[in-house]
């Protein structure tokens, strides 16, 4: 599991803690479609079936090298969520939301987590083939 330490809090305008992914040896991540940062661990990814504002999102546990926006209340399709937009810390684009609150007992478990864009991110594997260290 890699070592994760709390980045500086003048990175965040919000109560949530930023992270910061000190070392991901041959993990598979998903990082930033712009800049390439590094923004989650796949181990982080609880369910693909979730809805952002420009297509398919993703809900993850933790993210690294992003910074929060101003904490909102904002109608979504699950009801209405506290919630403050997630920038990449590489580039300042918007690829998610950090969800604060929840209104609805339902959905209180997205609390404390992050729905990132599928639009925003690339998957990367890490890995290689046996016998063929030429990828």
């Amino acid at each position: 599991m890699p070592s994760r330490s709390k980045a500086d809090s003048s990175q965040s305008r919000s109560d949530a803690p930023p992270h910061v992914l000190e070392s991901y040896p041959d993990q598979p991540i998903y990082s930033c479609l712009k800049c390439c940062a590094t923004i989650a661990l796949q181990d982080e990814l609880i369910s693909k079936a979730f809805s952002g504002r420009d297509g398919p999102g993703f809900l993850i546990h933790i993210a690294t090298n992003v910074r929060l926006g101003k904490k909102e209340d904002r109608a979504l399709m699950t009801g209405v969520h506290s919630v403050a937009d997630v920038y990449c810390l590489g580039c300042n684009e918007r690829i998610g939301w950090f969800y604060h609150k929840a209104a609805d007992v339902s959905q209180k478990y997205k609390e404390g987590k992050y729905l990132l864009e599928k639009e925003r991110l690339v998957k990367e594997n890490m890995w290689t083939l046996d016998g063929d260290e030429s990828w």
